[in-house]
């Protein structure tokens, strides 16, 4: 979450106000290229695609069922649901990515099925998200109160794309169908965003997350498609553009995103993207290129590369995110070095687009010749030497620009309210050639627990599963006002640090200081980090450093030898004075954790006690090299 605490018209500022005939009518506002186009899509990239399309021809659709949609109030399952939903997304997609290709009337059947599905489930709102509960004790959509949520948003969005793209079509094949999108598109999204304006993804209490870009930005699709020019078009796109002025307002000047790398797509992303198609809408009439911020943001996705498919994956992120994020959007509309690590994942092997990314995403890809066309760099050019984010406090040092070999830090303060918040203040991350073996174990599969009052009973969101201290029997606390304080960070040539306190994460007066400071020397190729505190006397409940491993532990007197995975390498960490350590493994059963991390994880769990209520822990990260 974001938080602007004074409403500021970043987009008012930059832009004129919105007026009558800056529109383009319908069909000519979005930026791909009818099917009508041969010359676009008769040639398109989709090998995998088609594969994929090919096969669903004559099976079953996925359908969403009540008693998916009942589960997740009953037990708190959201994800059975969600995978019907989003294999659905995916057949349409494919489906007409083909129609548009090859204008067979097969396709043109499949898609005709799949959007008239669409139009006959009873809520394209995701369970988890709908208020049907909460208001009628209701655990079936009521279908009287649409909610607009962003599995609403979506389905209206690839509505409208696949209106745009297949519109002739549709009409010589299927008369009557583009009817009833405009019909289902305006009762479940257009009017209830037009008439309730107390949505809470809106952001007027000051407080904004990825919601409003990705919400707002499917409803501008929508109603720059699907609605008649006019008066009521232009007051749809206002709302939009107010809406999204409120996420601009708050981003901060370092272009952070506090839920992480994960969400940067589906949040600064999502903007640009809405951002783009009013460019294109307006005929460039609204240019985003005078919005100092976005050329920050844009930076975000590369800044937080670890290496090769690993990333510094605070909050609800993973640290091996899947490898079909919307690439082509950051190529399309980022700097240098944003589309250089866009690039490299434009490998022999890899598609152009991956229909999961949605219509908009997919379609865009298919026609950007540029993307296309694009090759994967020889050199990790984009990675620079260090980052400082003030705005959420994490710092990223590696040995040198422009290479993820050897050792590299991330260290994050900030306090413990963040949007898709861990109790994680003072932890950190350390990568031996660009693989993460001091790690921060990630997201798990979401349920009802994971955003509910219980959210801090899941292992992986507390302190004590993160790198930080235990002490006496304190884990960090939840809440706004538990967060580091006089953070201090500082870098040259041979170095880069941060130092921060981390006693007012802890709801415990016995902790009257909690010093850290966490260096990379890179003269000595070594990651330090230091501990020193001060508690009241008489202390009897232990004290420990934990230290969260992803690899092979072979643990010794003062130190432990930790192979990577990956084959990345050794490292030994060491601690002075030599106290006890213990372990603990962790095992993983969720397949969003072990996917990344293995069966496994191992605690390292440093037991500073016997070093009194004044004291200090020196620790020690070095590759071992043969």
């Amino acid at each position: 979450m974001i938080r602007s605490d004074q409403h500021r018209s970043s987009l008012g500022e930059a832009w004129p106000v919105l007026g009558a005939g800056m529109l383009r009518p319908s069909g000519r506002c979005l930026p791909v290229p009818p099917a009508t186009d041969r010359a676009a899509w008769a040639a398109a990239p989709v090998q995998g695609l088609r594969t994929r399309a090919e096969a669903d021809l004559g099976t079953p659709w996925p359908v969403p069922l009540a008693s998916g949609y009942a589960r997740y109030f009953r037990d708190g399952d959201r994800d059975g649901y969600e995978q019907v939903v989003w294999a659905k997304h995916e057949r349409v997609v494919r489906a007409a990515v083909l129609a548009a290709v090859t204008l067979d009337e097969r396709w043109l059947d499949e898609v005709a099925d799949g959007v008239t599905l669409w139009c006959e489930q009873s809520s394209w709102c995701w369970p988890a998200h709908d208020d049907t509960f909460e208001r009628h004790r209701s655990v079936v959509p009521t279908v009287t109160e649409p909610y607009l949520d962003l599995g609403a948003g979506e389905v209206a969005s690839d509505l409208a794309w696949i209106d745009h793209l297949l519109g002739a079509q549709l009409d010589e094949r299927v008369p009557g169908l583009r009817a009833r999108i405009r019909w289902e598109v305006e009762r479940r999204v257009l009017g209830p965003f037009e008439r309730r304006r107390d949505w809470p993804w809106i952001g007027l209490d000051g407080r904004v997350h990825n919601w409003n870009p990705w919400i707002h930005g499917n409803v501008l699709v929508a109603a720059l498609q699907l609605v008649e020019a006019g008066d009521r078009r232009d007051a749809l796109v206002r709302l939009v553009i107010e809406g999204l002025d409120r996420f601009v307002a708050a981003l901060p000047a370092d272009g952070a995103i506090d839920e992480g790398y994960g969400y940067w797509w589906n949040g600064a992303g999502r903007l640009l993207e809405a951002l783009d198609v009013l460019y294109r809408a307006t005929g460039g009439a609204l240019s985003p290129e005078p919005i100092r911020v976005l050329r920050e943001t844009v930076a975000f996705p590369y800044r937080m590369h670890l290496g090769g498919p690993w990333y510094v994956n605070f909050a609800d992120c993973s640290a091996r995110p899947t490898g079909d994020q919307p690439w082509p959007l950051l190529h399309r509309l980022g700097d240098e070095a944003a589309r250089a690590h866009a690039a490299a994942h434009r490998t022999p092997d890899s598609p152009v687009a991956h229909e999961g990314d949605g219509a908009g995403r997919v379609l865009r890809a298919l026609t950007d010749p540029g993307w296309v066309a694009a090759q994967a760099p020889a050199t990790e050019s984009w990675l620079p030497r260090e980052v400082w984010l003030p705005s959420v406090q994490v710092l990223v040092a590696r040995m040198a620009a422009g290479s993820s070999a050897g050792l590299t830090v991330a260290v994050k303060g900030g306090h413990n309210e963040e949007n898709h918040n861990h109790n994680d203040v003072g932890s950190f991350v350390v990568a031996l050639n660009g693989v993460p073996v001091l790690v921060d174990p990630g997201r798990p599969t979401y349920t009802a627990r994971t955003f509910g009052p219980r959210r801090y009973e899941l292992w992986m969101m507390r302190s004590t599963w993160h790198n930080t201290p235990w002490i006496r029997g304190h884990e960090q606390a939840a809440g706004p006002g538990y967060g580091a304080s006089g953070v201090v960070a500082s870098s040259g040539t041979t170095y880069a640090q941060i130092g921060l306190d981390l006693e007012n994460a802890y709801a415990a007066t016995e902790i009257r200081r909690w010093r850290r400071t966490a260096r990379l020397d890179r003269a000595d190729n070594a990651v330090t980090v230091r501990d020193q505190w001060e508690l009241a006397p008489a202390g009897h409940t232990p004290t420990r450093v934990h230290l969260v491993v992803a690899g092979r532990v072979e643990l010794g007197h003062g130190h432990a030898v930790i192979t990577a995975r990956d084959g990345a390498g050794v490292l030994t960490v060491s601690w002075s004075p030599p106290v006890p350590c213990a372990t603990t493994v962790r095992e993983l059963d969720d397949p969003l954790l072990s996917e990344v991390w293995g069966d496994h994880l191992t605690r390292l769990e440093i037991d500073v006690s016997g070093l009194g209520s004044i004291g200090t822990l020196d620790l020690t990260v070095k590759e071992q090299r043969p």
